[in-house]
């Protein structure tokens, strides 16, 4: 095979001279200001005048990859390689459309091919294709990021600097170790613009690299910077927009949105940047308006955020057949990124869904598995307890009891609170059983708290006055768990029976009763009711009452 030396990578490879390479300086400036219609037709003016150009090929790929056209680059690359060959940057180009597939052995494979075809005679890698399978691994999800290191580190030893290894060798430390890689990346990405200030770009990853450690003088630092060198960077205006969009700062972020519009490419999507704004002025209408625009100029194509935005608005307007129209579309959308789904959409998925006529299953069914999504435990227990609020406010307490279940199956140490929410809920749902087990669980838990007690001893009332029950069941569970539950809640409100005065005087109220009634015991009965006389002194008259027709029984009390 012919071995095929590669002129061009980055602006800062750029070795041909004269109008071709201004060319493609000009389309690889435009992709990284994320200009692809432009980009493409740079590159595809080149094309027709030179259909053999590798570098121009590479690009056109590479900016339909960055278009989210993985289809179309696939196209590029493969209509090269039939009419050119394995050149080693068409391959490269074929490997990275594998990674985003997934066939990662594919991709390798033919990595290694186009690494091999572009060696010198000493056997020595080029660094241009080691850049470039560099960018390809450090672009996909399936990409071998350490093995990206290694090529790019392996790129970058060899000559000149280029911005563009500086740049992926930056990116490539940040996924190959998160967490732990910003301060080398930081490094490249000044090292890149050390070689080329006019290398915007990297000015925008430190600002990324920076918002991920919330530094946000050094995020507005640097995007400031990029627009100042470069003032048509649109992507920096767009990080901008939305740096004073999430700070209400709204005349500002309206600014910097009207810079991003002026120096981006012609696109409907960039109405919805404006619906976003009528949004949090809540001017609901307008939102819409800006929106619907965007569908009818995208068709099936239009982002997913447009369509929960149309969502949201439509359901704050009371017009719900329209928002259940957008969220169902939105979820259909959604199935190729599940991963982008936040809880907030399930939340507004379960919203819609109860009013216009979703099932109570279906409404659960969407927040279990809206919990899902959250990687953080304080957000999953916040957004359950949302679904917790909602089923409670609808009178629907054993669907709140579930989602109570769940917080406290995820939490490592519930609270008292936790447990006293999912009683209250099982109880008005009248699962009197479930809400007495719990109440069992928080009196072993919190012994040193009066709920546990007074809420098994109120579940063992209900049960065992429950009418639908024979006398003869109700009788046994008098004894295995109303007298226990009631003698329980005695013996803690003892210990104060000033502040437990209310609980004190149910359960010798009870107990007196239990004993004559069931127990036939004339002793510990009155003994109780006295007890209760003697604390309830508002009702001691009439208790008397009870105390003289007891002594009156005849028979002697059960020892």
């Amino acid at each position: 095979m012919k071995k095929t030396f590669i002129t061009v990578l980055s602006v800062g490879l750029l070795a041909v001279t004269g109008l071709k390479a201004q060319t493609v300086e000009e389309g690889i400036r435009h992709m990284y200001a994320d200009r692809y219609k432009s980009a493409i037709v740079v590159f595809e003016k080149i094309l027709a005048a030179d259909p053999n150009n590798v570098d121009a090929i590479f690009w056109l790929g590479q900016t339909y990859f960055d278009y989210d056209k993985n289809d179309k680059a696939k196209e590029v690359y493969q209509n090269a390689l039939n009419k050119l060959g394995s050149q080693p940057l068409i391959l490269v180009g074929l490997g990275h459309a594998d990674l985003l597939d997934h066939k990662t052995a594919d991709a390798r494979q033919k990595f290694e091919a186009a690494l091999t075809a572009s060696q010198d005679k000493k056997g020595k890698n080029d660094p241009t294709v080691l850049t470039a399978i560099g960018r390809a691994n450090v672009d996909a999800k399936a990409g071998d990021y350490k093995w990206a290191v290694q090529l790019l580190e392996e790129a970058n030893d060899k000559g000149k600097k280029n911005p563009e290894t500086l740049l992926q060798l930056g990116n490539a430390y940040r996924k190959a170790d998160p967490g732990q890689g910003g301060s080398e990346a930081y490094k490249m990405y000044k090292k890149a613009l050390d070689e080329d200030k006019s290398f915007v770009v990297a000015y925008l990853r430190l600002a990324k690299l920076f918002e991920s450690q919330k530094n946000w003088d050094l995020v507005l630092e640097n995007l400031n910077d990029a627009v100042k060198k470069d003032p048509t960077f649109s992507p920096a205006y767009y990080e901008l927009f939305y740096y004073y969009f999430y700070r209400s700062q709204i005349p500002e972020a309206e600014e910097q949105l009207k810079k991003y519009v002026a120096s981006a490419d012609q696109d409907p999507q960039n109405d919805f940047l404006y619906a976003q704004l009528c949004y949090v002025k809540k001017d609901l209408d307008c939102a819409i308006s800006k929106a619907e625009g965007v569908v009818a100029a995208t068709g099936e194509s239009v982002k997913p955020k447009v369509l929960k935005l149309l969502a949201d608005s439509y359901f704050q307007k009371e017009e719900y057949t329209n928002a259940k129209k957008y969220i169902d579309w939105y979820f259909r959308k959604r199935e190729e990124k599940p991963e982008e789904v936040i809880s907030f959409d399930y939340k507004l998925k379960a919203d819609i869904l109860s009013k216009t006529g979703g099932t109570d299953e279906e409404i659960l069914s969407t927040y279990t598995e809206g919990v899902k999504v959250d990687t953080v435990l304080t957000s999953k227990i916040d957004f359950l307890k949302q679904g917790a609020k909602f089923f409670k406010e609808a009178e629907k307490r054993d669907k709140e009891a579930i989602l109570l279940t769940k917080i406290i199956e995820l939490k490592k140490e519930a609270s008292i609170n936790d447990y006293f929410e999912l009683m209250l809920a099982q109880y008005f749902n009248k699962n009197h059983e479930a809400s007495r087990q719990t109440s069992l669980t928080m009196e072993s838990k919190f012994p040193d708290q009066v709920y546990g007690f007074e809420w098994a001893y109120n579940n063992a009332v209900a049960i065992t006055t429950d009418t639908l029950k024979s006398d003869s069941v109700r009788a046994e569970l008098s004894r295995t768990i109303g007298a226990p539950d009631a003698t329980r809640l005695y013996e803690f409100a003892q210990k104060d029976t000033v502040k437990y005065i209310k609980q004190y005087i149910n359960a010798v109220r009870y107990l007196a009763a239990y004993y004559i009634n069931e127990e036939k015991n004339k002793e510990k009965s009155l003994e109780f009711f006295k007890k209760w006389q003697s604390a309830d002194v508002a009702n001691a008259e009439n208790i008397q009452k009870y105390i003289e027709q007891i002594e009156k029984m005849p028979g002697k009390p059960r020892p």
